[in-house]
């Protein structure tokens, strides 16, 4: 982001310079107004994103304190010892990736991050060659960054407060797209693994126990539940793309109100004090949302300033001989070039792009951008943040996997929103 913002910004003023001198007079103040206008949106929008970030994160409290993340990791922990092979099942780096999948799977993303840290310690443990990522290293970060998630909330929670029909009508695109984002990262991790050997680069340090300890929280050892329960759950997740399938409308409109009841539900039957876990949660996603404001400011003001100045109505022009016949509008396409190196700038420039009234939230447009957001991971910010905290060096194949992930994502999320919504705007 430290290059592409400047760029953006560097490029909107020489456009809008051109311009000026050339063709369009007033096309600088039009950007400049557009600055200022556009930074006083984003904190219009952080606003409207207080109440329901805060319902959503007050839910998934009350799933965490419930022990859901324990639940499905026992649920997983059968299917992970054939994905990592190489990784005992009782060691806790297997506890800490089953953490973690299972944290991104519910939504919880603040509270995967430190687990995936501590399975990329704990898999350093098990490195005979230090610096260079093992096969279980390139497969943890591959599936990591293909985002596989049931419920995109923060995604839902946007559409919500931008007033759309249907918040939770990307459920069923965005479940499919993700699969489909998941299944290749790990075929894409496993075949190429034997195209990248792995020999040892000059030794690192290994991070201490002590230090892991303190940068990461304990992880227990996980019991698995009997096969036939992992079984009956993956059936289960598949089952719900045929069912999203022919009654996407349908299922997307009992959503809310079923995930609201359900994890009120939950709480219930586990003991959890769900009043005080939902206003604990709630209490985060007010400081979520106020935390977004500088993002949503640096990302709509360059926008802002690109559209005001015409270069990028002059790219969108150049692109869409040969995005639009493949599905993809040329006006998502900023985003999703963007998705891979900036979670936080994808989403202001898909808030941006659902508060334009041109596309909105219910458009084509809006729900593809909404899609890819809910599908697809911050691929470079992850590999930067793990690799970096074990001083890995060489990745081998790990970014070919991912970016895999990342195009099969978006060419699914694509095709799944052509096939919902194929009369749509």
């Amino acid at each position: 982001m430290n290059r592409f913002f400047p760029f953006l910004i560097l490029t909107a003023f020489a456009a809008a310079a051109w311009r000026e001198l050339t063709s369009a007079p007033g096309t600088m103040a039009a950007i400049g107004k557009s600055a200022i206008d556009a930074a006083g949106q984003a904190v219009t929008l952080a606003i409207g994103l207080l109440g329901v970030m805060s319902l959503f994160l007050g839910l998934m409290r009350i799933a965490e304190a419930g022990g859901l993340l324990t639940v499905v990791a026992r649920l997983l922990q059968p299917l992970m010892v054939r994905l990592f092979p190489d990784v005992p099942a009782n060691h806790p780096a297997m506890g800490a990736m089953i953490m973690n999948f299972s944290a991104n799977f519910v939504g919880l993303g603040n509270a995967a991050t430190p687990f995936g840290i501590r399975a990329m310690q704990e898999l350093e443990r098990l490195n005979p060659h230090p610096g260079t990522a093992t096969n279980a290293m390139v497969m943890f970060l591959a599936l990591n960054t293909s985002g596989l998630t049931l419920l995109p909330t923060g995604v839902i929670a946007l559409r919500a407060s931008l007033g759309s029909t249907d918040p939770a009508a990307i459920f069923p695109t965005t479940l499919i797209a993700t699969t489909a984002a998941t299944l290749v990262a790990g075929f894409t991790a496993w075949w190429l693994a034997r195209w990248f050997p792995s020999a040892a680069p000059d030794q690192l340090p290994i991070p201490s126990a002590n230090q892991a300890e303190k940068d990461s929280p304990a992880v227990e050892p996980v019991v698995p539940y009997p096969w036939w329960a992992t079984l009956l759950f993956l059936a289960g997740i598949l089952s719900l793309i045929p069912l999203t399938w022919w009654f996407g409308p349908a299922v997307s409109a009992w959503l809310i109100p079923t995930l609201i009841a359900g994890f009120l539900l939950f709480g219930l039957t586990r003991g959890v004090a769900v009043y005080d876990q939902f206003v604990d949660g709630a209490r985060e996603g007010f400081t979520v949302a106020v935390r977004i404001i500088p993002y949503l400011v640096a990302i709509l003001v360059a926008v802002a300033m690109l559209r005001a100045s015409g270069a990028l109505d002059g790219f969108v022009a150049l692109l869409a001989p040969i995005t639009t016949p493949m599905g993809m509008p040329a006006e998502a396409l900023p985003m999703a070039l963007l998705r891979p190196f900036s979670g936080s700038g994808a989403y202001a420039v898909m808030a941006g792009i659902m508060s334009d009234p041109a596309t909105g939230p219910d458009t084509r447009v809006g729900w593809l951008v909404s899609t890819i957001q809910g599908s697809t991971e911050t691929t470079f910010y992850i590999l930067a943040v793990y690799y970096g905290a074990i001083g890995i060096q060489r990745v081998r194949h790990t970014v070919l996997a991912a970016l895999a992930a990342d195009v099969a994502g978006i060419a699914t999320a694509v095709w799944a929103v052509n096939l919902f919504y194929p009369t749509a705007a």
